[in-house]
């Protein structure tokens, strides 16, 4: 038999064999939020849990539900994977259309010699990132939306930048912008009011790369404007690839913007992707994905403020103290530094945006918070995540349980009419929301009544 149709056969039997032995969550799932989640005893399996939403996209008149007393317009449609957003400040709207790089432009993919059940579970994984409409090539460009009318459609939209490496975040200072594409930091002039860009970027810094497992990095601007936050998550669930090709990932670094000089600012973060500053402390926060396949509800991922030269376990341990076995070989000294996130959010929601509140544009119920877009699981039945939650702040601090607010990713047949990613606020103050099944970017506006 030819090799390869055999090992694309297994691949879906081992396929097959996840699906047909999904087991049901036995707890509750809001047991595993807030500041003090009840975790249960890690349930380890040689097949994982799975139960993945097939992607199907919106229809014409279908559209995500909001709270009352807002309205939720497309702001645009037939985008190509929109993963990010960035106002600037003029208004404009920047969408990063992004997907992870092809292994044919990852030059520093060193798992090359895969045993054949790595194999098969990569090829599994691929049937799995098809059925979540996740494996589609990266587009990567940004496009530019401007002049938002009053039926909260974008008049206005052109191509911004192409021929990008699979571009993540965003962030202008001064009169230059800054892009985190998967391999490193890049900058080009800008001028208010810029419909396109066409200098040569700039490298600022390279960033680690290679295998790209999470090849998402984000990034932010210091308040003061002198520092990058730039989010770089692991290659692999728990180090499974070899601790080795985990240096300098599972981290937010900062980097200097004048010298492109770096430093691990925070570490034990297996995939942080949004970064906001808190508003009333001017603490920089960030949400996590953490790790896999040890059960419906282990582990939370998490809400965090980020700490100078903290260590929030992975691949060691999670939430503090709990000790992940699996990872070879132990490591006691660095449990003993781990440190507990601030806000567990539940158990595999895959949280990737992240925006705090502007009190002056939402009520009095979504004033002091945090809006996070839930990509949703893969690893949890039932699923957890696909939509948007606000948490509520209090004197710069998680005070109560998440809120839905943006929800109907998943229809009543359980199938994905999109998945929300990045959040970010207009220059009105109302929140967007990149959804990269539908391809589409909402708005959700809070329409006042007198």
């Amino acid at each position: 038999m030819n090799i390869k149709k055999y090992k694309i056969s297994m691949a879906v039997l081992f396929l097959s064999l996840l699906i047909a032995c999904v087991e049901s969550s036995k707890s509750s799932f809001e047991a595993g939020i807030g500041p003090n989640p009840k975790l249960p005893p890690p349930a380890t399996t040689l097949i994982p849990n799975v139960k993945v939403a097939k992607a199907i996209g919106w229809s014409d008149t279908a559209m995500p539900l909001a709270p009352s007393g807002f309205q939720v317009t497309a702001l645009a449609r037939n985008l190509d994977h929109p993963r990010w957003l960035y106002t600037l400040p003029n208004g404009d709207i920047l969408v990063v259309e992004s997907n992870r790089p092809s292994k044919s432009t990852d030059s520093n993919n060193i798992n090359k010699d895969k045993d054949f059940i790595a194999s098969i579970r990569e090829k599994a994984a691929s049937f799995l990132m098809e059925r979540a409409g996740a494996n589609a090539p990266s587009a990567n460009r940004i496009t530019l939306l401007r002049d938002i009318g009053p039926d909260g459609i974008a008049k206005q939209r052109t191509v911004f930048m192409k021929d990008l490496m699979s571009p993540f975040g965003l962030a202008l200072v001064d009169n230059e912008l800054f892009i985190a594409n998967a391999n490193a930091i890049i900058k080009v002039p800008y001028i208010d009011g810029q419909t396109e860009i066409d200098s040569v970027p700039i490298k600022v810094t390279d960033l680690p790369a290679g295998i790209n497992h999470h090849w998402t990095k984000n990034l932010i601007a210091s308040l003061d404007g002198k520092k990058l936050y730039v989010t770089v998550g692991s290659n692999s669930n728990i180090g499974e690839n070899g601790l080795e090709i985990e240096e300098g990932r599972a981290a937010i670094w900062e980097v200097d913007i004048q010298t492109g000089e770096k430093r691990i600012y925070a570490s034990g973060l297996r995939n942080a992707n949004g970064l906001d500053w808190e508003p009333e402390t001017n603490t920089l926060w960030t949400v996590v994905n953490e790790r896999d396949e040890i059960g419906n509800d282990l582990v939370p991922d998490y809400l965090t403020s980020v700490k100078d030269g903290a260590f929030y376990g992975w691949p060691w341990s999670y939430f503090g103290a709990h000790v992940d076995t699996r990872v070879k070989p132990p490591r006691p000294d660095m449990v003993d530094k781990a440190i507990a996130p601030d806000y567990a959010l539940g158990s595999h929601v895959a949280p990737l945006g992240l925006v705090f509140s502007n009190k002056h544009s939402m009520p009095p119920a979504f004033a002091n918070g945090a809006f996070i877009g839930e990509h949703g699981s893969w690893n949890r039945n039932p699923p957890s995540g696909y939509k948007v939650v606000f948490v509520p702040f209090s004197d710069g601090k998680p005070s109560g349980m998440p809120i839905d607010f943006l929800t109907g990713f998943l229809n009543a047949d359980g199938k994905a009419q999109g998945r929300p990613v990045g959040v970010a606020l207009d220059k009105t103050g109302a929140l967007l929301v990149a959804d990269d099944v539908g391809n589409i970017v909402w708005r959700v506006s809070f329409v006042t009544t007198h």
